[in-house]
């Protein structure tokens, strides 16, 4: 796979940061001030605005404390407006340079959310549409493009209800990119949905980690903080959004976006690969996972042993899965996997036969 040079990582790493600084500068304007609180013991940032055209005063959510990039930018709130031109050229340089762009719809639909508060709400974009975005934070990028018709957003349930605030309604922000979403029916509760879809078939899907019973998939869970929609429990969601990060969708002049840590989506893919019936889906999971594992196996290999290691060790189901995931990658996968948990599970307290490797890889 082709690697990236050192000034396209540069132009995407400069990027993804104006991205999230511009971001932080629309949802804050420079006439309110940030207060911290202690709730249980934990210290958050909170904003306290005011909307001179209405008067309304507004009281909004922002992060931890501890978030060192969060409490960055709230201690210079005053710096000057990031340039959106300087963005635009440098989305065209990454373009050229072969990373992945997301279609306008998709670009349109991610950023009218964004706007709309959801990753200011701790959401995570999930799906191929996050694989989109790994090139500049893994140093390579996929010999093709992988295309979606769809757009999958996960939110924690806890974090939904503790939040305390909500985006405006979700229909309503999609609709405002295209008048033809609409809802997609749930059978068993129609009062509910976690799903929009417009004429041509496009879909908008929200998640949430399934911590019960299998008996449970299926059945919507009302998410507080996701503007009237409900989402969709998914087994393994749990350990695929865990400390997720920053990167940014090639949109217009960026988007700001938090998806998952790359080695946590790639060792996701091998687990849920095993549970799609569709074999399309099958190899694009695969895919997916086979670029990533053999990019942080040259690059971050720490992490990916790491990630390896937390998801064997989170019991049987998990590790038949893995086993029958990892056998089914390319031999380019199957080897850099290996020599990645062997070299670096050591450090992390772990023989290479305790997490389901020989102890001398081939």
């Amino acid at each position: 796979m082709p690697s990236i040079d050192a000034a396209a990582q540069t132009v995407f790493a400069d990027l993804n940061q104006r991205c999230a600084d511009a971001e932080f500068d629309r949802d804050f304007p420079e006439n309110g001030k940030f207060i911290r609180r202690t709730i249980k013991a934990r210290e958050y940032w909170y904003y306290q605005g005011y909307d001179a055209a209405t008067g309304t005063k507004s009281n909004r959510y922002v992060g931890t404390v501890a978030d060192s990039e969060t409490t960055r930018r709230v201690e210079a709130h005053d710096r000057q407006r990031v340039d959106y031109r300087t963005r635009i050229d440098a989305v065209r340089m990454l373009r050229s340079a072969g990373f992945p762009t997301a279609d306008a719809l998709t670009g349109r639909v991610v950023e009218r959310l964004a706007q709309a508060g959801f990753f200011r709400l701790r959401g995570v974009l999930v799906g191929t549409v996050a694989f989109q975005t790994y090139p500049g934070l893994v140093g390579e990028r996929p010999m093709r493009a992988l295309r979606t018709g769809d757009i999958d957003l996960a939110q924690d349930y806890g974090i939904s209800v503790a939040i305390g605030e909500s985006m405006p309604p979700v229909h309503e922000e999609l609709q405002a990119v295209d008048a033809s979403f609409r809802p997609v029916p749930n059978l068993s509760r129609p009062d509910y949905t976690s799903a929009f879809a417009n004429a041509d078939g496009f879909r908008v899907e929200f998640l949430v980690s399934n911590r019960g019973s299998d008996d449970l998939t299926g059945a919507l869970v009302p998410m507080p903080a996701l503007g009237g929609v409900s989402a969709q429990p998914l087994r393994y969601l749990d350990f695929l959004i865990r400390d997720p990060v920053r990167s940014t969708l090639l949109h217009a002049g960026g988007i700001s976006v938090t998806v998952p840590a790359p080695e946590r989506y790639a060792v996701h893919k091998l687990i849920v690969a095993n549970e799609r019936p569709e074999r399309e889906k099958q190899a694009k999971d695969l895919t997916q996972a086979g670029f990533l594992i053999a990019a942080l196996a040259r690059n971050q290999p720490v992490a990916l042993a790491a990630s390896w290691v937390e998801a064997w060790n989170r019991g049987p189901s998990w590790r038949r899965h893995l086993e029958t995931g990892v056998a089914r990658l390319d031999e380019t996968g199957r080897i850099a996997i290996t020599q990645a948990v062997c070299a670096h599970g050591g450090m992390l307290g772990y023989e290479p036969t305790q997490v389901g490797f020989p102890a001398s890889p081939a």
